[in-house]
């Protein structure tokens, strides 16, 4: 982990540290509090030997009172120390709950091509893991490092006031403990550790990857070769965890010997002391606890460099996660929508992706009526997906704008936007929730009957009403327990219950049988009424009945008609495109490969 690294997620706790001010203060007051008593147990210690030792005049009281100072002494700390763990589980508990929160909300709004190109299951990994992280680091902080911090500050300024010599001895000790548990955990553990996260986070996306992928794997009998694949992912991962683990191992020697001399140190210092008469039994009983009492809290210091450590590097992912701005984001005082017909304009609208060459689209203007139906056609790559993607502002535009209802989209809220355009897509997405849940995504406060209504209107009734539990069948992982007929119309009751005033159906029927089309298109025909409806089609078959269709090339509209108009057009691509569709489904595969390159040349 770099410098910058370790100093954003510093930054990242201390935001989330600093969101609860008192609770704060007081574990900062009682620590300080509860440390300084432990530092005084050992001298109450010290002090009731004297009380014991001292042969002339024994005095029962004064040795009572000295034990009775060295019990309130423990039973005070043990008080303190309740306090503090009570107050630590609120404080992070409050303090996870919103780190989690901010993590789930930011990687909810990046960008669909980031999406795309991550793997889910390695996100929510490094999410859950640095939630805990949060927590391992704070333990540490409150329980091991502040006490530390505190009690060898104290005992190095009571034993240089004291003993100068043992004091400039313990203090340097101390300091060479601190500089080889932190020095080799910082700049020896600490790579080895972040090259085991990696790995750890690669581990969670394959597992994710294979398991929503398990049909295809049982499809072409994959589980062996899946299973050898993962075998070596896992032997990769388990080389970089020994690594890690074995260099953790390592510095913990170096940090039992420096302590050992450390130990043999301050004996040794104190012994000389009481020789020369310099120290007392008191005083010695005192050396050998507080010795003791360093040695505990260092030794800790050590597990729990290393452990704070590993927690800064698992909480690297999720604290970048939080302050990474959306790709997309609402402009200031960005207003909501107010759609009132449904016009839609895109005026000389620039466009290209990332990496790409030249711009996809180039001054690309185009406009469509209220309430009109309209058809995209073409081939695959000729625009149409990416004109739905711009119109729901996934990407902003290098030039030009999109106008809806007269209003810039770049200049109202993303939420109002997508809330006026109901999307129906090829393949639609399911939660694992209910089939009532699912329909009603779109409109949360909508009745049974009203669910029921719009999923009669999908033609969905046919199949829930077969199903024991009806709307209330959870659907499985992405809708896997339904057929695709039947996830389609899911996702057009769900439109239809949404009623947004813009429709987006992109390829909805493409991948369905003919009774399930045929279904669908009378939904469609329900769903698209009165509204301003968009069909992204290859089947050409969902597009006959609209007003008007723009067939698309290379980012432009090379035609636009009726369908009666354009099937008739001679040499046109409209009509290529039918006719292709038109041909005997087991035609010649060059003839077909060739009418392919003609329609997209």
């Amino acid at each position: 982990m770099s410098a910058s690294s370790f100093a954003q997620v510093l930054r990242f706790v201390w935001r989330y540290w600093s969101q609860s001010p008192r609770k704060f203060a007081a574990l900062v007051v009682l620590r300080v509090v509860s440390s300084l008593v432990d530092v005084a147990t050992p001298f109450a210690a010290g002090g009731l030997v004297d009380a014991l030792a001292t042969r002339e005049d024994r005095d029962p009281a004064r040795g009572i009172e000295a034990l009775a100072w060295l019990l309130a002494l423990v039973l005070a700390f043990q008080c303190l120390r309740s306090a503090i763990e009570f107050i630590v589980i609120q404080f992070t508990g409050a303090a996870m709950k919103q780190l989690v929160g901010d993590a789930f909300a930011s990687v909810q709004r990046f960008s669909a091509d980031w999406h795309t190109n991550s793997f889910a299951g390695a996100t929510v990994r490094k999410i859950t893991r640095g939630m805990w992280a949060f927590d391992s680091l704070t333990d540490a902080m409150v329980f091991q490092f502040a006490p530390a911090f505190i009690i060898v500050l104290t005992i190095s300024s009571i034993f240089l006031v004291r003993w100068p010599m043992l004091g400039v001895l313990v203090t340097l000790s101390i300091l060479a403990y601190l500089a080889v548990s932190i020095g080799l955990s910082v700049a020896w553990v600490a790579p080895a550790s972040s090259a085991a996260q990696a790995y750890d986070s690669r581990i969670s996306a394959v597992l994710a990857d294979c398991f929503t992928a398990n049909p295809v794997v049982k499809a072409f009998a994959a589980e062996t070769r899946e299973e050898a694949s993962f075998a070596r992912l896992t032997e990769e991962w388990k080389a970089r965890t020994l690594v890690s683990w074995n260099r953790g191992a390592w510095t913990g020697v170096a940090q039992s010997g420096v302590l050992l001399a450390m130990q043999a140190v301050m004996l040794g210092a104190g012994l000389w002391l009481w020789a020369r008469g310099a120290a007392g039994a008191g005083d010695m009983a005192s050396l050998v606890s507080v010795q003791l009492l360093v040695r505990g809290y260092l030794r800790d210091i050590g597990q729990h460099v290393r452990n704070a450590q590993r927690a800064i590097n698992e909480m690297e992912d999720v604290a970048v996660f939080c302050e990474t701005e959306p790709h997309v984001d609402d402009l200031p005082g960005a207003k909501a929508l107010v759609v009132t017909h449904g016009r839609i304009l895109f005026d000389d609208v620039t466009f290209g992706y990332a990496g790409a060459a030249e711009p996809l689209y180039d001054r690309f203007s185009l406009e469509i009526g209220a309430g009109e139906k309209i058809g995209l056609v073409g081939v695959s790559g000729a625009g149409k997906s990416t004109f739905v993607k711009l119109l729901q502002r996934l990407y902003d535009l290098d030039g030009g704008r999109i106008l809806i209802d007269g209003q810039d989209i770049a200049k109202v809220s993303q939420a109002s936007l997508r809330r006026a355009i109901g999307l129906v897509p090829q393949d639609p997405a399911l939660f694992h929730r209910s089939i009532a849940d699912n329909i009603a995504y779109g409109r949360p406060d909508a009745t049974p009957a009203a669910i029921a209504k719009a999923a009669a209107l999908a033609h969905a009734d046919i199949f829930v009403d077969r199903l024991p539990n009806g709307y209330r069948t959870l659907v499985g992982e992405r809708g896997v327990k339904l057929s695709g007929g039947e996830r389609q119309r899911v996702a057009i009751a769900r439109a239809i219950l949404a009623a947004t005033p813009i429709l987006v159906l992109d390829e909805a029927t493409s991948s369905l049988d003919s009774l399930s089309e045929a279904l669908i298109r009378d939904a469609i025909d329900h769903l698209s009424a009165g509204r301003t409806t968009i069909v992204v089609a290859h089947r050409l078959s969902t597009v006959q009945r609209l007003d008007r269709i723009l067939v698309f090339e290379a980012g432009r509209v090379v035609e636009e008609g009726a369908h009666k108009d354009l099937v008739v057009k001679p040499g046109g691509v409209y009509r290529r495109l039918f006719e292709t569709q038109s041909a005997p489904a087991f035609s010649d595969a060059s003839e077909t490969r060739q009418q392919i390159h003609g329609l997209a040349s």
